[in-house]
């Protein structure tokens, strides 16, 4: 007997993503852009600046969903990828540990975090990045904030759905939280 290969690519179609995410909690990656110092210490944050669903404008971490048969480093290196650019240069290790795993629900006030679309379980990482980072798809910019910046509470109300506390998670992680 012969074994069929599943040759899909790991792409939902519109309908069958809305029908998913009714009955499932699905699985994302968020990650913290983080330029370092010689010594390892994070000296800037990059916070993509984004237009929601909505129009409304606001600061976000590299995020996205990860597909059928992908290891999470591939999602976060595709997702860097997509965000920062291909010379961003993510200093992804070869087995990634999540500095947290961070809870969405479409209620909002069941955990920090809210996405009204679905229950999704998303892995946090902090990454360096070396190159040369030029937002895409649909990121307007990327800035550099040092982490004292970062946590201030300006940028924490630019940021939606919890990522603001995610993103003071992660400095804290670091040891940069102001």
């Amino acid at each position: 007997m012969t074994e069929m290969t599943e040759t899909a690519s790991g792409w939902l179609s519109p309908d069958e993503l809305a029908s998913a995410r009714e009955r499932m909690p699905i699985l994302y990656v968020d990650a913290v852009p983080v330029r370092l110092d010689e010594a390892g210490v994070v000296t800037h944050v990059g916070l993509l600046l984004r237009i929601g669903a909505d129009g409304a404008v606001s600061r976000a971490l590299v995020s996205g969903r990860v597909l059928l048969h992908e290891r999470v480093r591939d999602a976060l290196m595709r997702h860097l990828e997509k965000d920062l650019g291909p010379t961003a240069l993510p200093q992804v290790p070869a087995s990634p540990q999540p500095f947290t795993i961070a809870e969405y629900f479409p209620s909002p006030g069941v955990t920090p975090y809210h996405d009204p679309r679905q229950h999704a379980v998303s892995m946090a990482y902090v990454v360096p990045v070396t190159g040369d980072c030029r937002p895409r798809q649909d990121a307007l910019d990327l800035v550099w904030f040092t982490p004292r910046e970062a946590s201030s509470p300006m940028v924490q109300q630019e940021m939606t759905g919890g990522q603001g506390v995610l993103l003071k998670q992660a400095l804290a992680h670091v040891g940069c939280l102001f």
